[in-house]
């Protein structure tokens, strides 16, 4: 299943707008792959001082958010349907190329990420492994602390949740 276009801001298309494409693992083209899996080590590994086993099995179980600038991905999340990371749909490994932080598009890529998940599976809760210093930003998009912090790859997270 290929979703070819999402696209957000005005109707007129230019070179300059941000194109957000949506794609299964299989449908994902080799140079996306690698630079999506660039920039999660670049971002997870390398910025964030943390090594851990990326390539975790579960790409090819989840539907893959890109967002596209210039030719560059700036944004990048996972999605997933009910029951196969939490018994709700989620998301993860979410995050923004470090030139573009500030900018509002971490914001505009969690929405697209609820967007996502919604017209996928349904209007549903969402359920998401959060790293702690960032759970006032999900609060922002609706998600409540769903329980106690827990360590992942040496950095503190908290489940979150987001009711339907």
């Amino acid at each position: 299943m290929t979703f070819h276009l999402w696209s957000i801001g005005s109707g007129a298309r230019s070179s300059d707008a941000l194109v957000w494409r949506l794609l299964a693992f299989e449908d994902l083209r080799v140079s996306e792959l690698y630079e999506v899996l660039r920039l999660r080590s670049e971002v997870f590994v390398v910025e964030q001082h943390c090594i851990f086993h990326d390539m975790d099995g579960s790409d090819a179980q989840a539907m893959h958010l890109l967002g596209v600038q210039q030719g560059e991905l700036r944004a990048y999340a996972r999605c997933f349907a009910a029951g196969v990371k939490f018994p709700e749909a989620s998301f993860g490994r979410v995050l923004t190329r470090q030139t573009v932080r500030g900018t509002g598009l971490g914001h505009q890529l969690i929405d697209q990420a609820i967007t996502a998940i919604s017209q996928l599976w349904g209007p549903q809760a969402i359920r998401i492994g959060a790293q702690m210093q960032l759970a006032d930003f999900y609060a922002q998009h609706g998600f409540e602390d769903a329980g106690q912090p827990y360590l992942e790859d040496g950095i503190e997270h908290l489940e979150m949740l987001r009711p339907a």
